[in-house]
């Protein structure tokens, strides 16, 4: 079974930028797609991004061209950077790794944007 510890977050000032990391246990990481979701307070849990175990990624139509998901299969880690940060960025962030039905999730890391 997979756990997934997510770091990285913090304060930022508005068109700064941050790169979230998402260290996973487990061998069988490779095998799994991974995704970032976040929650606004009072807002529903969205998705932010996703890349396959093949490399392939897609992302929310708020964060194109200013987030870019990747993964490093030999370090078991997937990264989140975000740049050209807006206010309205400002969530707790999660990662995922899903595969045939099984999903794992983080704890959360909170990404909070302000002057």
């Amino acid at each position: 079974q997979a756990q997934l510890v997510e770091s990285g977050g913090g304060l930022v000032q508005p068109g700064g930028s941050l790169r979230l990391s998402c260290a996973a246990s487990g061998s069988i990481f490779r095998l799994y797609s991974m995704g970032w979701y976040r929650q606004a307070p009072g807002k529903q849990r969205e998705l932010v991004a996703t890349i396959t175990n093949s490399g392939n990624s897609d992302y929310a139509d708020s964060v194109k061209g200013r987030f870019t998901i990747s993964r490093d299969n030999a370090k078991n880690t997937s990264y989140l950077q975000m740049n050209s940060l807006k206010p309205e960025d400002t969530a707790v962030y999660y990662c995922n790794a899903f595969r045939a039905g099984i999903t794992f999730w983080g704890q959360g890391t909170q990404v909070t944007v302000s002057s």
